[in-house]
């Protein structure tokens, strides 16, 4: 029974080290040995494009993002925009519509989805209205450079490459120690995901900006968000999914942690399915890199939940046994309580805000498993105002 506690404190203590500490400083080093791997863009290739922009209740924003597509350099020929509504309730609609009637050589589409079942059932409905070689998807909160339908195309420099995910930057880092907090992290997350696309491929984009074939299209479950499951699907199909961070978008993150919390809870709705997807992710012999990428970047984190839980238990049973393990466990309060000391007095500190963030980060994953086990997960959400 011993040596099974002690088994089980060191993997918990392994998954912990290596999501939050091991493969990030790995991922850098090899980013210096695989530094003559370069992104590979041809910027002739302008192919026809439709942005899709998802929106649900967006009335306070979409009039904006309209104008914003609108700007973006690209051939007009080349180029059209749907706005696919997820049975929105307010004005979004309306304003769509009004706007059509008044700009009729906008080339703007409304697709209107008559009952509301998430995100990923808006995009498999509206897809299927396309005729366009490529798609581009964006939220309606995420305002895109002039010049980022010109650099995702001029990332598709071969049938082997079926993604490629843009840099999305918070605008709002300073507002808030939540949005600080959120910003910090997602450009450290940049740096990976940069390193794992010109090495191979990356482990998950992000909803703000990216790109596919029309043709290479998958209608996913509406639980699973395309961030997850497309670049994990190109990947066992032997494609690439791939990062320019010269396509830009810009968003700003949840400034209070009430809206931040629902988002992490949101974003983990799928959690026990990425943990170990499929079985072929192991198969490193044929996956290669992407193999360690997933493990380190995806399944380490998606345990975070469960590891920081036997860590604790584990580690408070064998203190009798050594006193060496006394300090690690005395760590571990220490951080809840430091954790539970933010919570109530709101420091501006630094270091207890990302005591703070991690904590919810780990608060969220234990909703989203409870939702999921108990059949409470949806495949919607509520946005929060404070991004908007």
């Amino acid at each position: 029974m011993e040596l099974i506690i002690i088994v089980l404190f060191y993997i918990s203590l392994f998954i912990i080290g290596w999501a939050m500490i091991g493969y990030p400083l790995s991922i850098k080093l090899l980013g210096k040995i695989f530094q003559i791997r370069k992104l590979e863009k041809d910027y002739n290739h302008q192919p026809t494009v439709t942005i899709m922009i998802v929106a649900h209740n967006e009335e306070k924003v979409i009039l904006e993002k309209i104008k914003n597509v609108l700007d973006i350099e690209y051939p007009r020929q080349k180029i059209e925009y749907l706005i696919t509504s997820d049975h929105s309730t307010d004005k979004t609609n309306d304003i769509v519509r009004e706007f059509i009637v008044n700009n009729p050589e906008s080339k703007i589409r409304l697709y209107e989805v008559q009952e509301r079942k998430g995100k990923t059932n808006a995009q498999n409905e509206a897809q299927k209205t396309i005729t366009s070689e490529f798609i581009v998807m964006t939220d309606a909160n995420s305002m895109m450079d002039k010049n980022a339908i010109k650099e995702l195309m001029a990332a598709f420099t071969s049938n082997e490459i079926a993604y490629v995910a843009g840099k999305l930057l918070i605008t709002n880092q300073a507002v808030s120690s939540v949005s600080n907090a959120e910003a910090s992290y997602w450009d450290g997350d940049l740096i990976i995901r940069e390193i794992e696309g010109r090495i191979q491929t990356i482990t998950a984009g992000n909803g703000a900006i990216y790109a596919c074939r029309k043709k290479d299209y998958h209608e996913f479950s509406p639980i699973q968000s395309h961030d997850s499951a497309m670049p994990l699907r190109y990947a066992l199909e032997g494609k690439r999914a791939i990062a320019n961070h010269d396509a830009i978008a810009y968003e700003k993150a949840s400034e209070v942690i009430k809206d931040e919390f629902s988002r992490k809870v949101r974003m983990n709705r799928a959690i026990l399915k990425y943990i170990l997807p499929d079985i072929r992710v192991l198969n490193v012999f044929k996956y290669k890199w992407f193999s360690y990428f997933y493990f380190g970047h995806r399944t380490c984190r998606y345990l975070l939940w469960i590891a920081h839980l036997t860590l604790l238990i584990s580690n408070g049973l064998l203190i009798q046994e050594s006193w060496l393990y006394l300090l690690p466990f005395l760590a571990q309060l220490l951080f809840y309580f430091l954790a539970l000391v933010q919570s109530i007095v709101k420091s501006k500190n630094k270091y207890l805000m990302i005591i703070y963030y991690y904590f919810i980060t780990i608060m969220a994953q234990w909703v989203a498993v409870f939702r999921a086990l108990s059949g409470k997960a949806k495949p919607f959400w509520e946005k929060a105002e404070s991004t908007r």
